[in-house]
């Protein structure tokens, strides 16, 4: 009976500090005058008409402040967005080129810039792959 009750009173004493610290960091999520508000927990956004396949009802969960690097910013026209709401990125250039040597075998990789993105975010793609879906980059 005497552990039960030192375990109870640890756990109350986890519950209160647990509490203490949500109180602390909790708060209140606000948003400009201009988002139209559905309800306590929804704000309806008015998005550009590039943007009309995308649901303009959002959950104040998934919204947040962006707060980032304005160079990284894509403007929306220049991205072809389909009926799935997704896009094709197509390679533009190749920034380099490595050989991994294993013992029967040789394996070329490539580092390829897509459109729509910075040359730090390239990713390095098999050769063979690159040479089947994009001839042209090789020519």
């Amino acid at each position: 009976m005497e552990k039960v009750k030192i375990i109870k009173e640890r756990l109350k004493t986890a519950q209160s500090h647990q509490k203490s610290y949500l109180d602390v960091r909790c708060r209140d999520l606000e948003f400009k005058e201009d988002d139209w508000r559905i309800g306590q927990v929804a704000y309806k956004l008015e998005l550009p008409p590039e943007m009309s396949m995308v649901h303009p009802v959002f959950h104040v969960s998934m919204l947040r402040k962006v707060v980032g690097d304005p160079s990284s910013i894509v403007p929306v026209e220049t991205i072809e967005v389909n009926k799935e709401l997704s896009y094709e990125e197509v390679p533009v250039s190749i920034l380099d080129r490595q050989v991994q040597k294993l013992r029967n075998k040789e394996i070329t990789s490539m580092k390829v810039l897509r459109r729509n993105q910075q040359v730090d975010e390239a990713t390095w793609e098999a050769e063979d792959e690159m040479k089947k879906k994009y001839p042209h980059l090789f020519e």
